[in-house]
Order: structure tokens, then sequence, then C-alpha cells
């Protein structure tokens, strides 16, 4: 019997269980029959945010960021990018601070742009500010140890 690793659906949060050998093999939601991976990162809100990132097994990478934020704007492109590469291993989400005050609030976010790990619904690792790509690949892996 193979494993299988429970995937939240980015578009209708449905909880999909898909065998761990065919994740890249661009597997759809049950319910909603959409892609389960994109490539790029899953916009979050207040109401979404638990149902993909704490659920599931797979680490989830968070990008808390703002509009008005330089920093943040700079580092867009490295995290889209880092997304096409790392997804299915790890999924991909932003959370824009100025629409979502709350969750910022709920998870201390101090400065941005702030990365977090989370895994099983607990946070693994925290990086405040914008990486260049080696170590964003750097902080990645030493997150998935």
């Amino acid at each position: 019997m193979s494993a299988t690793t429970n995937v939240p659906c980015p578009h209708c949060g449905a909880l999909n269980r898909v065998p761990s050998e065919r994740l890249a093999e661009k597997p759809v939601c049950g319910r909603c029959k959409q892609a389960l991976f994109e490539g790029r990162p899953v916009e979050l809100d207040s109401a979404r945010f638990d149902a993909i990132a704490l659920r599931g097994e797979m680490p989830v990478l968070v990008d808390f960021w703002a509009p008005w934020c330089g920093p943040c704007r700079s580092f867009a492109p490295v995290f889209m990018q880092a997304a096409q590469l790392w997804e299915p291993r790890v999924r991909f989400a932003k959370v824009d601070t100025d629409a979502q005050p709350t969750l910022a609030q709920r998870y201390g976010i101090r400065s941005i742009p702030t990365l977090m790990v989370f895994r099983g619904g607990r946070e693994m690792a925290r990086q405040a500010g914008a990486l260049p790509p080696a170590q964003l690949r750097q902080f990645i892996e030493s997150a998935l140890r």
C-alpha cells in the first residue's frame, strides 16, 4: 500500500488524499476538479488561511507582505520562481497584511516581508526580510529538515 499525503485544495479547501508518488502528476481536487498545484503562490485571506495553511501534511511557506512595501515587491518574482521550482513538495501562499490585519496580528508580524513555514498546523520556521534565491532555497531546505 502506497503512502498518501493530505493536500488541501487551494480553490475550495477540500482535503484530498493523494498518493505521495503521484504528487508531481498534476493531481486535481476530488470536489471541485481544479488543479491542486498551479506553480504559483495561493492568495490567502482570513477565511481561507486555516483551511489551506494549517491543514494537511504538506509544508506551506507563507509570505506576509504589503503592496506599498518596496522589498516585498522586489521579492515577489523570487517567491514566484521558487513556487514553480518547489511545488508540489511545498505549497506557497501570500497574505497581504494590509488587507488581512487580523492574520498579521495573530502571527505577530512586525516587519514585512516575513516568511513563515507551517506544517501540520504548527509554525516550523520564520524569517524576516526579502531573500535572494539562494538564501530562500537554504531557508526552505532547513525548514524541511
